[in-house]
């Protein structure tokens, strides 16, 4: 198995060259100035001149490619000139935001995806299938912007439920003292009751809007897949032991069902963590996402490159992991 991981680690390293240059040239071609936006549109031609000098963007392009390359060799990931941060420092602090926003979203759609799809199985054209098919058609149709505006419309600004969206934590209340980074986790450490109830009622629209599409996406699969394996000998033998349906149900159809599942959660994760750019815009959360999405509205190339390349390089990861994790759960599972 290691030298499975291995090879697939030395198959990525073409593939991550192949990003960062796509995502490089892609940039460069996009409209806007940055030296103009770093200047100032007031700002007279000579001194524009020199700030794109100052950055080399006066430089041709296949110039400025290769000093990108050797960048990312030192592991520099760039300047965001926005900030006046070096981008992996800003990725450092925001990406707690992002992880804790993304990890709480994809626990909400495993627990309520998975339940929904045995039972939609079990009781096929049931009210429970019905739901079922209702939340996947929903989960996949609706827009996340649509669906964010709606749910501060509703929770926010007539029902009054729910916080501001403006933040992980209100602003008359004090973060948790910062152990990892994630709110609920520093405040279960620290015994912070107060920003604990206040950082889930501001995790709790941004989650389920970012949640909903995975949510489906899983009751779909969960439901398929337990279709597939209830109609399958081994069930029916099962059965006419006397084997109470409960467990013939969780036992023996979930567990062979769940391989599939389980590709489409890592799957799902890593679209989330890279993908959460709209929420997080909607939701003013202070993530990788909305730093992104403000980097684009600047023509800041840096931060754009970073979250690109980070994100291809935690969605192969996740996809690595979840193909060794076959290997645990199935032995008939082999790695050539």
């Amino acid at each position: 198995m290691l030298l499975y991981i291995l090879r697939r680690i030395r198959m990525m390293i073409p593939t991550f060259f192949g990003i960062a240059f796509i995502t490089f040239i892609l940039t460069r071609i996009l409209p806007g100035d940055p030296a103009l936006m770093i200047a100032g549109e007031q700002a007279l031609p000579e001194y524009v001149d020199k700030v794109r000098a100052e950055y080399g963007l006066d430089q041709p392009i296949y110039v400025q490619l290769w000093e990108y390359v050797k960048q990312l060799a030192s592991g520099n990931l760039g300047f965001a000139w926005h900030t006046g941060h070096p981008v992996i420092e800003d990725f450092a602090s925001r990406f707690p935001a992002t992880l804790e926003l993304t990890l709480v979203s994809i626990i909400l759609a495993i627990i309520i995806a998975i339940p929904l799809g045995i039972l939609a199985a079990a009781f096929k054209n049931s009210i429970f299938d019905y739901v079922a098919r209702a939340l996947a058609f929903f989960g996949t149709a609706m827009p996340i912007f649509w669906l964010g505006l709606l749910l501060i419309m509703l929770f926010y600004a007539n029902l009054n439920w729910l916080p501001a969206p403006s933040g992980r934590i209100s602003e008359d209340i004090l973060p948790p003292t910062q152990i990892t980074g994630l709110y609920i986790v520093d405040s279960l450490l620290s015994g912070d009751m107060v920003a604990l109830k206040d950082s889930l009622l501001h995790l709790a629209m941004p989650a389920f809007c970012l949640s909903l599409g995975t949510m489906a996406i899983i009751t779909k699969m969960v439901r398929a897949s337990m279709l597939e394996v209830l109609k399958q000998d081994f069930i029916r033998t099962a059965r006419s032991k006397g084997i109470r349906e409960f467990v013939v149900i969780c036992k023996h159809g979930l567990i062979n069902s769940f391989i599939p599942t389980l590709t489409v959660i890592g799957l799902q994760f890593g679209y989330l963590l890279g993908g959460s750019v709209i929420t997080e815009s909607i939701f003013v959360w202070p993530g990788i996402g909305s730093y992104v999405t403000d980097s684009i509205l600047v023509s800041d190339y840096a931060p754009i490159q970073a979250m690109t390349l980070i994100s291809a390089v935690l969605y192969a990861f996740i996809n690595l992991f979840v193909d060794v994790l076959y290997g645990v759960l199935d032995p008939r599972v082999r790695y050539e």
